[in-house]
């Protein structure tokens, strides 16, 4: 068997899975708080809805898929060898992991915001950083398939 191929299909259906909900969870956000100027009844009913949806995104796709990612990509290291942590293109994807690893846990922490009343993030706001895991995807992609060296 092929292991090094199966781990690397399956860190990239993980990553899949872990960047559509991370593209997706600041967009449900928006729409949290769009609804602030709405009408109780429309508003209560809908965050009601949005926040279920959030809550399930977060435990059903997002956090496996990150302990997924995140435990076959270390397979993916010890397969290849320690001499892939002396190249510099490895580096540049770890940060990267760890960035999005930051941007994992500020989402979480602002679920917990909202579900408080204390969020003060805008639907605007969630509109211009949804981008963020994108941006970083790009950098690690790129950083693996071209194994830059500087």
């Amino acid at each position: 068997m092929d292991w090094y191929n199966l781990a690397r299909g399956l860190h990239i259906l993980a990553v899949i899975a872990w960047m559509a909900g991370l593209l997706f969870l600041p967009r449900l956000y928006a729409y949290d708080a769009e609804q602030a100027d709405k009408p109780d009844a429309v508003r209560d009913g809908m965050r009601e809805q949005l926040r279920l949806w959030q809550a399930r995104l977060l435990k059903i796709i997002l956090n496996p898929a990150m302990i997924v990612a995140l435990v076959v990509g270390l397979w993916l290291i010890h397969l290849r060898g320690a001499e892939m942590l002396t190249q510099p293109w490895i580096w540049l994807k770890l940060v990267g992991v760890f960035l999005l690893l930051g941007w994992h846990g500020f989402l979480v922490a602002e679920r917990k915001r909202i579900l408080a009343g204390t969020s003060t993030r805008t639907s605007k706001f969630w509109r211009m950083t949804n981008e963020v895991p994108f941006v970083l995807a790009v950098l690690m992609v790129l950083s693996v398939t071209l194994e830059w060296t500087f």
